[in-house]
């Protein structure tokens, strides 16, 4: 492990230097922006609560600039790569750091088990794509990985779904899913200024704490899931009419969502980002078909 006297990467001047020196051009199609404001990636790994003795997944390293920065505060560092052009870069940028490992792979391709090898106990950490944001996080929600924690920088509209209330504009689907796993919190947002190239947008850094055990149990999240993405199907009409466009329109279908509404504490007339998710818990259990 190098001592922190050596170059940072995401210096600006440095950055274009690398990039002049391997040809490099950000590929729009893999969302790239690279990071070249050190005290956001001070912040990052800050957020992310590291011990020397931890064990840290990065996805996108980029050219290493946040690689770096992890490198010098954790055990390991496993950092997966997709992009190719990238791999001589961060043979060079980071060869004073041995305990960084980079392994050519989409991480939506790495199974759990692959994963799970690399430590007891994971810390996620990633400047995400905008385009793969919620599939990413979706995979590693639903990976039941041994997750210490999870610390995500992504674009700040998706960081507002993910955390917001009942009530508010932002809640919806993604918010409920991310929700009944883990508590997110927004760290800190990070100006568009802070990438090269920059995106139209600024970006949040979310903090992803597991839950030990998840506000629903995994065996009725299918089913969970289901009601909820009928719910809000269509925002402006309200639960009662989604839900019998999904469950059905028949008198019976229509006397059962009216029971399980009323169990629920559910008014028909409520639209579906007024519902809190024990609401939603409590809808699903009195809809759940009996086995």
């Amino acid at each position: 492990m190098a001592d922190n006297q050596t170059p940072r990467i995401a210096d600006p001047a440095r950055t274009r230097e690398i990039m002049a020196q391997y040809h490099l051009r950000p590929k729009k199609s893999l969302g790239q922006n690279f990071l070249t404001n050190g005290r956001v990636l001070a912040e990052i790994v800050a957020a992310a609560d590291l011990t020397p003795a931890d064990a840290v997944i990065e996805i996108g390293p980029g050219i290493g600039a946040l690689t770096q920065y992890l490198a010098e505060a954790a055990r390991h560092v496993t950092a997966f790569e997709l992009d190719q052009r990238l791999l001589p870069v961060l043979q060079d940028t980071l060869h004073d750091y041995p305990n960084v490992t980079i392994v050519h792979q989409d991480i939506l391709d790495a199974a759990p088990a692959q994963l799970a090898a690399l430590a007891p106990e994971l810390n996620i950490v990633a400047n995400l794509p905008y385009y793969v944001t919620t599939p990413i996080l979706m995979h590693f929600l639903e990976s039941g990985l041994p997750i210490r924690r999870m610390v995500m920088m992504m674009q700040k509209e998706v960081a507002d779904r993910i955390t917001a209330d009942p009530g508010s504009k932002a809640y919806g689907s993604l918010s409920i899913a991310v929700q009944i796993r883990a508590q997110a919190t927004v760290a800190f947002t990070v100006s568009h200024t802070a990438f090269n190239p920059p995106p139209k947008v600024d970006s949040a850094v979310v903090v992803f704490d597991f839950l030990t055990d998840p506000l629903v149990p995994l065996t009725e999240q299918p089913f969970f899931n289901k009601v909820v993405t009928a719910c809000f199907a269509q925002r402006r009409k309200t639960i009662m009419n989604n839900l019998l466009n999904w469950y059905g329109r028949t008198p019976e279908h229509r006397a059962t969502l009216t029971a399980a509404l009323s169990h629920a504490g559910v008014a028909p007339t409520a639209r579906a980002e007024t519902v809190s998710i024990p609401a939603y818990r409590a809808l699903s259990e009195k809809l759940q078909p009996q086995k």
